[in-house]
């Protein structure tokens, strides 16, 4: 893992790259969430409080006029969602409770969940990442309900993110809770920081995928794909 205080060398990392660059060039450092130890020591109440102090102070540098009847409840309307909507999967409270079925229809091939529509945001710029989650496993003995598969996809996507580590974190979590390697997770999503601010690109996607199991299989992958696209 990078960090700030064994990397840095004459205002570079060891790799050459300094923090805007790691930022700007979509790179990422750890496959888990970056956490506190101490993250969920102060509670909800005190962190939306928190928040929309500071993100008072936030609005008051950029010129605006807090006492307008617009933007005086802006800071507690933001400091609100940030905690209980677009960041709620930051808590593990918040994680779905999962129960598995035992697999009496004897289903043994490949089930598909495709476009689950996810709304996340870049940990770069905290500017929001739009796209869909395809996902597939082949039952073990033990099946999951299918609105399951949108909620882990919604916990995870609830967290500042880069896609890559969404991927890996929806897969593992799968591959946990199912009891089988026999996962896949394709993502295709847009990353609004690509396309209003930097390049300003409008219109490229960016694709992820896991495949693991029968599904690392060329033939899997490939049946997979078929079922994604028509």
């Amino acid at each position: 893992m990078i960090t700030e205080k064994n990397s840095k060398i004459n205002g570079l990392t060891l790799n050459g790259f300094n923090k805007e660059d790691i930022g700007d060039d979509h790179l990422f450092t750890s496959l888990d969430t970056p956490m506190k130890p101490n993250a969920f020591e102060m509670s909800n109440s005190d962190k939306k409080e928190r928040i929309s102090i500071l993100f008072s102070e936030i609005m008051d540098v950029l010129g605006l006029d807090l006492t307008d009847d617009s933007l005086q409840g802006t800071p507690d309307r933001v400091a609100k969602m940030y905690v209980e909507e677009i960041f709620s999967g930051l808590d593990p409270e918040n994680k779905p409770k999962v129960t598995l079925f035992d697999n009496k229809y004897q289903y043994n091939q490949m089930l598909v969940e495709k476009n689950i529509t996810f709304y996340s945001n870049c940990e770069h710029h905290f500017v929001p990442i739009i796209g869909k989650a395809h996902i597939a496993y082949k039952s073990s003995g033990k099946v999951i309900g299918l609105s399951k598969l949108n909620r882990i996809v919604q916990y995870y996507a609830k967290r500042p993110q880069v896609q890559e580590r969404l991927t890996n974190q929806i897969a593992n979590e799968l591959k946990t809770v199912l009891e089988t390697e026999d996962v896949a997770v394709i993502i295709d999503a847009k990353h609004l920081c690509v396309s209003s601010r930097g390049v300003q690109d409008d219109t490229s996607t960016t694709v992820t995928t896991y495949y693991g199991g029968e599904f690392s299989n060329a033939s899997k992958i490939l049946e997979l794909q078929n079922y994604i696209n028509n």
